[in-house]
């Protein structure tokens, strides 16, 4: 028999833990991480069931009927949501702290998202206020989760396609996975921003807006056991080199990420980038785990970060060729 949780308890030491992570000296609480966090634990709870996206459609009804509100059903305002590589880090913090309080749960999975949903509904109310209408901070909430379902979703899907079709049915290595999944992440990234910030960028000078997509893969990877390091970007091509996109690899993997982006309806670039992004890191975190990895890390991290960078400088002399 389980005993039984002090479920106020937790919930209020939960909040107060995810305010925390929220929280600088210097600006105070931040609710837009705040929203984030909380949608990375929602997701969290979702993966527990066998039907991950049917839970979630269906605490969103059941978060409607608690909050007597139907979310903001109006075009969301510019930059009204993080950009998606801050969405994915934010949310990902969220779900570790969910992992760490579900360590602590004595009933059921069940109970315990129906605990996050009163915590969340608590949340929502309680801003409203201070100010917030539930309707559009609840809007805001099902962006961001959405958003992280996704990216997480997309992730196992992109690694169990270059896995169960590319290795096994193509005779791709492991190493090629992982350049296509990061050559698909650079070349997305450069179609979503303007010629102007599309540059061809010299050595290990990355420009920003590749920076953030960067920044997922190596976060991803070093999640799941990939050593940290300053080694991501030793033996990028030198100033003086040709690019040198893996077009072969990246236009056998492509069709099958248009046709999943399609299915899970993910239509913005930069979310698809990411996406990928994420998927590469995971990858690099197969083939380098373990006492006998396939690929060593210090192989793994710059075939990856030159596959991205390379196809992002690919598609931007092909723009910058054509006057776009």
């Amino acid at each position: 028999m389980f005993a039984l949780t002090n479920k106020p308890d937790m919930g209020a030491r939960f909040y107060a833990g995810l305010t925390q992570l929220s929280t600088c000296p210097e600006r105070g609480t931040d609710a837009t991480k705040v929203l984030q966090h909380l949608a990375g634990v929602l997701v969290e709870t979702y993966l527990i069931f066998d039907k991950p996206d049917e839970t979630m459609a269906a605490s969103f009804d059941k978060l409607a009927h608690m909050l007597g509100s139907e979310p903001y059903s109006g075009e969301l305002w510019p930059r009204a949501l993080p950009p998606a590589h801050m969405i994915d880090h934010e949310t990902e913090r969220g779900r570790q702290a969910a992992r760490v309080f579900f360590e602590e749960w004595l009933d059921c999975a069940f109970e315990f998202h129906n605990l996050m949903l009163t915590l969340v509904h608590n949340v929502l109310v309680s801003w409203e206020r201070e100010g917030y209408p539930r309707a559009e901070t609840f809007r805001l909430l099902i962006e961001c989760t959405r958003r992280c379902m996704s990216f997480e979703i997309a992730a196992q899907e992109l690694c169990d396609v270059v896995i169960e079709r590319k290795v096994a049915f193509s005779g791709w290595s492991l190493g090629d996975c992982i350049t296509a999944l990061s050559g698909v992440a650079g070349r997305r990234m450069a179609l979503c921003v303007n010629v102007e910030s599309c540059e061809i960028f010299k050595g290990c000078d990355i420009p920003y807006n590749l920076d953030r997509v960067v920044y997922v893969m190596t976060k991803e990877a070093v999640r799941l056991g990939v050593p940290a390091g300053t080694d991501w970007r030793f033996g990028l091509a030198a100033n003086d080199m040709p690019i040198n996109a893996p077009v072969d690899l990246i236009n056998g993997l492509e069709p099958y990420c248009k046709s999943f982006f399609r299915a899970i309806k993910l239509d913005g670039y930069f979310d698809q980038s990411v996406s990928c992004a994420k998927a590469a890191g995971r990858m690099i975190a197969v083939a380098s785990g373990g006492e006998l990895p396939e690929i060593e890390p210090a192989i793994a991290k710059p075939l990856a970060m030159a596959a991205m960078t390379e196809s992002y400088k690919y598609v931007c002399r092909d723009a910058a060729s054509l006057g776009m």
